[in-house]
């Protein structure tokens, strides 16, 4: 990139609506306190989680398929934080929503802060011309209970620009997962 990082994720906001709602700079407080920061960073953005979780339980002795999901092996939950239990997952969404430029791939990592606390977060790239929130998966590896914070930032987005556009984006090969809102389920 010519321009420095910042600039460029600002600019593609503005110009082409990448990222709604956009927060301009790292955001690390709120009226009501400290927050795990979200927004442009040096190099990516800090995208932020929203109040609704599907957390998975077993009640139903289900076993993970991703060509016949259950559903009903999820609990819904909308709160300001989720509590997921030892050695289990939840799902969640971004509040952010993404429009991927077609010569741009998004690779989405972790924050820090709760990967130091067993909480690891899972997203696959964010192919060019997708859209949509992002279904973020986040890991609990321990053997106690983890908390997730809503409308804080909990993972880091990269954006890697290419010189000319792709043959086929996400959007020309009509991607299953295209436009989601909410979070999203395995689609087979």
């Amino acid at each position: 990139m010519s321009i420095k990082a910042d600039k460029w994720i600002r600019r593609m906001a503005e110009q082409y609506g990448m990222i709604e709602p956009f927060a301009p700079s790292q955001v690390r407080t709120t009226q009501s306190g400290k927050i795990i920061s979200h927004g442009t960073s040096s190099y990516g953005y800090d995208v932020r989680c929203a109040d609704e979780f599907k957390i998975f339980t077993n009640i139903n002795s289900a076993i993970v398929d991703p060509k016949n999901f259950c559903e009903s092996s999820f609990v819904d939950v909308k709160s300001d934080v989720c509590i997921i239990p030892p050695n289990s997952f939840a799902l969640a969404r971004s509040i952010e929503y993404f429009r991927i430029p077609r010569n741009v791939l998004v690779i989405c990592l972790g924050k820090s802060t709760y990967a130091r606390c067993g909480i690891i977060v899972n997203v696959t790239p964010l192919e060019p011309e997708w859209e949509g929130h992002i279904t973020l998966e986040f890991s609990n590896t321990t053997t106690l209970p983890a908390k997730i914070y809503a409308n804080e930032g909990v993972a880091q987005l990269l954006f890697l620009q290419s010189d000319e556009e792709c043959e086929t984006s996400y959007k020309d090969r009509k991607g299953k997962y295209q436009g989601q809102r909410g979070v999203t389920l395995p689609i087979a």
